[in-house]
């Protein structure tokens, strides 16, 4: 399982490059441009892809060549690793051929392996060296995060799409999917206790959404900046609040990063 995890973690990177040539088709962001929405984030925020695999590919290496400085448990984790690397990585040809249901079974099935790995691994090292935490912790909880918020933007895409819900007013259902990826985002957060780098990739995303409405001539999306930004704000207050909560009922002289 380990030498599988490094090869799914090479297969990310690697399908990202065969997909932005047109490989498999339109890339993913020619696709995404055909089904305008008010969750859209701007191109730039996707540059966080090139940060997160090579983040997954560091984990890899290090769970590949120091597994007696890892948990015992981690084992346990291994699996949803693995699959959460594999569903992103065949995501994007997925989505390049606009099999939009099946990529959205794909990307829900990957962010939810992913939050239960970040959180599991956490979990089970919460009390380990400073090394775990950088080199497991860190790049998983990243990588959720932003397949987190990926997972709402592309459920919008979808509802666009297929004409699921009026693409005229997009206003009353975008909310909706706002106050779900909240609830998401909050909750994997106190999961985690606060682990920074799951909020930093969500608020990054979050940023990302409001730039993109700020320019968009869809109703609404003036709202949905506001929105955007108003949970980029909970969020990050809230991961402080967690902060902080964590280093007053630490013992003395004991805290966590």
């Amino acid at each position: 399982m380990r030498v599988l995890l490094f090869v799914a973690a090479l297969l990310m990177p690697a399908i990202a490059w065969l997909s932005q040539r047109g490989v498999f088709g339109p890339t993913n962001g020619e696709v995404s441009d055909r089904y305008p929405t008010l969750l859209v984030a701007e191109g730039y925020a996707f540059s966080i892809w090139g940060l997160i695999f090579l983040a997954d590919l560091a984990l890899s290496v290090y769970q590949l060549v120091k597994a007696e400085r890892l948990p015992k448990d981690f084992i346990g984790i291994r699996p949803r690793i693995v699959a959460g690397f594999i569903l992103t990585a065949i995501w994007m040809p997925i989505f390049s051929n606009g099999l939009f249901w099946l990529a959205l079974l794909v990307i829900w099935l990957g962010a939810a392996a992913l939050a239960a790995a970040a959180i599991g691994a956490h979990r089970i090292g919460s009390a380990h060296d400073r090394r775990y935490r950088v080199w497991i912790v860190w790049p998983l909880c990243l990588h959720a995060g932003w397949l987190s918020l990926a997972a709402f933007l592309n459920t919008a895409q979808v509802v666009v799409a297929y004409e699921l819900l009026p693409t005229y007013a997009q206003l009353p259902w975008s909310l909706a999917l706002f106050a779900g990826l909240a609830a998401w985002l909050l909750t994997v957060n106190r999961k985690l206790d606060g682990r920074a780098p799951y909020a930093l990739a969500a608020v990054w995303g979050l940023i990302g959404v409001a730039i993109a409405q700020s320019s968009n001539a869809i109703d609404g999306a003036a709202a949905a900046v506001w929105v955007a930004g108003a949970l980029a704000v909970v969020l990050t207050a809230q991961t402080v609040w967690i902060k902080r909560q964590r280093r007053r009922d630490a013992p003395a002289g004991r805290t966590r990063t």
